[in-house]
């Protein structure tokens, strides 16, 4: 299995519908590889906030900006020689072409569930600005990642640990891997 930096992605995009677990497997792929986590969300624009919290979906004109700004990160990380984590939707081929941009070490990691789960998960959740009412629109928006994408597709019906060991494995990543943490 792989355990040396430069084989590593140097991005990985957890993508998947609102309430799939996108942000707790970010961060604990984050804890785990010693990577650097950022939300997606928090590169929205205030007026998409507003949108979504009004219970209104975005367009593709609302998301242009916000996939350009997440794009701008990811490249800002690789030029910089840094691994990242970022927690995107990325719920459209349109979308993941603009973060991925024809870059092989970008990879996409689709976090799959099912409406009834994800819909009970994210009535449980508190505090978020996407409402509950919206799930069903963020659904019919999915375009599942193909083949040709080379995704990374783990469900999201086990424990954190469970979906986070199985996206390493996936990733050739051996689960014990040790990131240099040295400065």
């Amino acid at each position: 299995m792989n355990n040396l930096t430069s084989d590593l992605p140097s991005a990985l995009v957890i993508m998947g519908v609102s309430g799939s677990g996108k942000s707790t497997i970010g961060e604990a792929l984050s804890a785990r590889l010693g990577w650097r986590y950022e939300d997606g969300d928090r590169f929205h624009p205030t007026a998409n906030v507003a949108k979504m919290s009004a219970g209104h979906p975005l367009t593709d004109a609302d998301r242009w900006p916000w996939l350009q700004a997440i794009a701008a990160e990811i490249e800002r990380c690789r030029a910089a020689g840094e691994h990242v984590i970022i927690a995107c939707s990325a719920l459209k081929k349109a979308y993941r072409d603009i973060l991925v941009h024809g870059r092989d070490d970008i990879r996409m990691v689709y976090l799959k569930g099912s409406e009834a789960l994800i819909a009970d998960r994210i009535g449980h959740r508190k505090g978020h600005f996407m409402p509950p009412g919206l799930l069903a629109s963020q659904f019919a928006t999915l375009e599942p990642p193909a083949d040709q994408e080379h995704p990374v597709t783990v469900s999201v019906d086990a424990p954190v640990e469970v979906i986070v060991d199985r996206i390493l494995q996936q990733l050739d990543i051996d689960p014990g891997y040790q990131p240099n943490r040295s400065s």
